[in-house]
């Protein structure tokens, strides 16, 4: 097994080998476009650019990023691959024409490919052997990359959705102790995302690629954990925020942003700490991106693996129950608390669309279990309305008939000669469940807007989703600030540990900047809405949108001019420096766990902090000047 420290570092900026790509493969037949790009959130759904619902129904299609040489099973990866070697390019270009790929993946309902790659493989400079791509002969003397702009080509052609996976670092199979355990193995998190920002870059005038889903399944090494709001080096949330931002604000800004979960921590070994966090740590600290509207929470679960199973046999995990082994009850419990919680509890700073991106089990599974794991499964996903993608949807048969040897686990199995076997044959068991779940629609048609809320964090940086306020540079240096996205207004505050909550509002004005309150100069004549207290107050017509702290102590608070008139009522004071004070069913959840809050109405905007210097242990936020929102 290689360790993270032995992965060789990657250039920041990739190299020449990844140069402009050459003439695409001609495409196939381009199927009816059934849905308008680019792709957004709307509450837990994702709607295209009619506000329709655009239901991720999705395979892998894998291979560039990488594989092993050897001979047996994909899920074990010291002998994946068949013998034959991916050369970092999506499985199948030698056995099967593209056209005829693209054909088969609509026959199985498919709607959008999850499209792994490895960061090796953007400055791979070797093109690809001919019999890697011996049925696509238009693709020879190509590079990697340029294989892998050919098949987004093709795909957005014939009217697929593809989401870019960066499945790993170095182009070889994952998912073990390989070096590819987190985005910042073998690199800084910066050149990371130096290369997203390239390859969002990249296919930016291609409205079909509609995703970036930042990586795949980051878990443990040898030594070390990855966490979520620690605010150190091996911090997978602010790693995941620092991306989305820069290929937002620096690549496209029309892509979704796809955030996984924490695949594994500690050590799977009875006694010691273990598990799979999946998405409970969103509950708490969820995103806030700077492009509002673009965020999906991503998970992926297979019945051999459990919460506090790592998959791996005779490690001594002998008391913790694999997905597979749990009841229907137990299982749907279990899917809710590590993962559909997101989309199921609507109104919060974390509702999100979720994404199962990765589940799968083999057409030559006779186990019971197993297979009524999978059964459980597709039906949960079918009943939840799910989006889902299945692993791996391409792979090779070493039969003359198609089957069953080879990848047994692929959707799709091609022999030497190009013949197909898998589903939706009904010889192939799996077909039942997947037609089942790929034939069901859901909710169609167009989703109405939901009410947005959104988190603000400080704990160990500034949080600066706003655009308008990010070109007016550093508003407070030295302070830590946390600005509402340019859609919002500042709602609620905690009195210590800095969070705040946003609430989606069409209140700012589309110019005008901002304006920072440091002392009491917009306080009028015999307006103390709270004695002996520090109150930092937007001038006539202006709104909270933003905070700045040192240490605990409020530093200065940021007004935004709003689009109509805010009327001239005095409002009401808000107190939460002994307790929390937030409305009856408020929305936007518990967005400060363990800490006083305060939150005006919806109906209400918030247009001062106040906060005292007298304490050092309560100069926190203490209390919020709520005044009525204009009517309508």
């Amino acid at each position: 097994m290689l360790l993270a420290g032995l992965l060789p570092a990657v250039a920041a900026t990739p190299a020449a080998a990844a140069a402009a790509p050459a003439p695409a493969v001609a495409p196939a037949p381009a199927a009816t476009p059934a849905w308008t790009a680019p792709l957004s959130t709307r509450g837990r759904y994702i709607v295209d650019a009619n506000g329709d619902r655009f239901r991720l129904r999705s395979g892998n299609w894998d291979g560039a990023q990488g594989s092993w040489n050897g001979s047996g099973d994909r899920n074990d990866p010291a002998t994946h691959h068949s013998g034959q070697d991916s050369h970092g390019i999506p499985l199948g270009l030698d056995r099967v024409p593209l056209p005829t790929l693209l054909a088969d993946f609509r026959a199985l309902g498919l709607n959008s490919i999850r499209l792994p790659f490895s960061n090796e493989m953007l400055r791979t400079a070797a093109p690809v052997p001919d019999a890697a791509v011996a049925a696509n002969p238009a693709l020879r003397g190509r590079t990697p990359l340029q294989v892998y702009d050919a098949v987004v080509a093709a795909l957005t052609d014939a009217g697929f959705a593809v989401i870019l996976n960066n499945h790993t670092g170095t182009t070889r199979w994952c998912c073990g102790l390989d070096g590819n355990e987190r985005w910042n193995s073998g690199r800084s998190t910066a050149q990371w995302a130096d290369d997203w920002v390239f390859l969002a870059r990249r296919y930016r005038d291609n409205p079909r690629v509609v995703g970036a889903d930042l990586y795949n399944e980051v878990r443990r090494d040898v030594f070390d954990d990855p966490n979520w709001g620690l605010g150190d080096g091996h911090d997978w949330h602010a790693a995941a925020q620092e991306a989305a931002d820069r290929i937002l604000t620096e690549a496209n800004p029309n892509l979704l942003i796809v955030i996984e979960g924490i695949n594994w921590t500690g050590i799977p070994v009875d006694g010691f700490a273990h598990g799979r966090p999946a998405l409970a740590p969103v509950r708490t600290l969820s995103h806030t991106l700077a492009v509002s509207h673009k965020l999906v929470y991503a998970a992926h679960f297979y019945g051999y693996t459990g919460p506090h199973h790592s998959g791996a046999t005779g490690i001594g995990e002998t008391s913790d129950l694999r997905y597979q082994d749990m009841t229907p009850a137990q299982l749907e419990q279990t899917l809710y608390d590590q993962a559909f919680f997101v989309s199921a509890e609507t109104g919060t700073h974390f509702t999100a669309p979720v994404w199962i991106s990765e589940f799968g089990i083999g057409a030559d599974e006779t186990g019971a279990k197993p297979r009524a794991w999978f059964e459980n499964l597709t039906g949960y996903l079918t009943r939840a309305d799910a989006d889902f993608a299945y692993w791996p949807l391409v792979g090779w048969s070493t039969t003359a008939q198609g089957a069953p040897g080879g990848d047994s686990w692929a959707m799709l199995r091609y022999d030497n000669t190009g013949r197909r076997s898998g589903v939706p044959d009904p010889a192939d068991w799996r077909t039942r469940p997947w037609t089942g779940l790929a034939g069901t629609a859901g909710r169609t048609g167009a989703i109405p807007e939901a009410p947005a809320w959104y988190q603000l964090d400080v704990d160990h940086r500034d949080h600066n989703a706003s655009l308008l306020t990010r070109a007016a540079g550093d508003w407070d240096s030295g302070a830590r600030k946390a600005v509402c996205p340019d859609g919002s207004r500042l709602a609620g505050l905690a009195h210590t540990g800095g969070r705040g909550l946003c609430a989606g509002s069409g209140l700012r004005a589309p110019t005008g900047g901002n304006t920072v309150v440091r002392d009491e100069a917009h306080v009028p004549p015999g307006g103390d809405w709270a004695s002996g207290y520090t109150k930092l107050q937007c001038p006539a017509g202006q709104y909270l949108t933003g905070y700045s702290l040192r240490g605990e102590r409020v530093s200065a608070a940021l007004c935004a001019p709003a689009r109509t008139a805010l009327p001239a009522a005095a409002g009401r004071t808000v107190w939460f420096d002994r307790g929390d004070n937030r409305p009856p069913g408020a929305g936007g959840g518990e967005f400060a766990y363990g800490n006083y809050k305060g939150q005006c109405l919806p109906t209400e905007y918030a247009a001062g902090i106040a906060f005292t210097t007298r304490a050092a242990s309560r100069q926190g936020p203490a209390a919020l000047l709520c005044r009525p929102l204009p009517a309508g």
